[in-house]
């Protein structure tokens, strides 16, 4: 059995929203990563996907909960302990072009990490970040180049690459290919897969799509207004899944021959609530075709129904439903 590398247990995030009134964005949430392992987070925008991931790399660090990477507690560090273990896990923005310095080359930019983590030899810098530039499918001869000079799939490459400078153990990657075309992102998740053979990553995969994630992730969390309500691996989601909400999510998901539509995707309908104001008992209760007065009243429990498949669902679908 493979020891997982990041452990999460219950984590929260809350903000103020104006002024007073507190907003929680994640609540209670608590989820592991195995040694090689790529976790799908999934779910609409707004659901907490990206703060979540902002929390678990401690930019801020959550408002209650634990982080764990490799047994450390990153909740507990000061920032200069915090500081020596950065080079550990990384983060791969989902706007590839604005998380880069636009004043900065590209090679000064894969070069600084390194200068952060103590490598002082000019060469010995230069010669990682080219071949780095080569790994990712960037000609290193262009290193004298600026962000405004390539294409936005080219910047996401880098950004990869400035990620991966100081070989990581955890790499996460917020919605890393949302913003390409349909080609560009297919290329992006191969580069992807192949680093993290090639390098020995572990992974975790934030995306709204559910297609996108469907190859590139072993496992896949399903997330709705803070908290998860599905969890199983990608190939058994896939093909049984119980909660209303992951059926709406898989029947949005465009195909050739669709055939029937999925009752999940003909029912679901409106906007997520307000997490300022989340509704009584299930979250998902005023958009679920399923609702009954125990999902206002109850909120349901994120349990083990199966070996490996979770849910938080009072009336879930039956196999093969959705």
């Amino acid at each position: 059995m493979k020891k997982d590398i990041l452990r999460v247990e219950g984590l929260s995030v809350i903000f103020r929203h104006g002024g007073k009134q507190r907003v929680r964005a994640v609540s209670n949430v608590s989820f592991n990563i195995a040694r090689g392992e790529t976790l799908g987070l999934v779910g609409e925008s707004g659901c907490g996907k990206s703060t979540l991931a902002r929390a678990v790399m401690q930019l801020p660090g959550p408002a209650s909960g634990r982080v764990f990477l490799n047994g450390a507690d990153l909740t507990r560090m000061g920032k200069k302990e915090l500081r020596r273990v950065r080079p550990r896990f990384q983060m791969v923005f989902q706007d590839a072009v604005s998380s880069l310095n636009p004043r900065r080359t590209i090679l000064d930019t894969l070069t600084a990490p390194l200068k952060v983590i103590g490598i002082r030899d000019p060469g010995e810098r230069r010669r990682r970040a080219l071949d780095m530039l080569a790994s990712v499918g960037i000609d290193p001869g262009r290193s004298h180049l600026r962000p405004y000079q390539f294409s936005g799939g080219q910047c996401q490459r880098i950004q990869i690459a400035r990620a991966l400078m100081t070989e990581p153990e955890l790499l996460i990657c917020d919605e890393p290919v949302s913003s390409l075309d349909v080609s560009v992102q297919a290329q992006i998740i191969n580069l992807l897969e192949r680093l993290r053979k090639a390098h020995g990553l572990t992974m975790l995969f934030i995306s709204h799509d559910l297609a996108v994630v469907k190859n590139a992730c072993d496992r896949i969390m399903v997330m709705y207004l803070g908290k998860f309500c599905e969890e199983a691996l990608s190939e058994r989601l896939y093909r049984v899944h119980y909660h209303p909400y992951t059926s709406a999510l898989l029947s949005a998901v465009p195909k050739i021959d669709p055939g029937p539509r999925l009752s999940g995707g003909d029912l679901l309908s409106g906007e997520p609530p307000s997490p300022a104001d989340p509704p009584s008992g299930c979250g998902f209760r005023t958009r679920c075709p399923r609702a009954e007065k125990k999902c206002a009243q109850k909120e349901p429990e994120f349990r083990e129904i199966e070996p490996g498949h979770r849910l938080a669902c009072h009336f879930p679908l039956d196999p093969g439903q959705g």
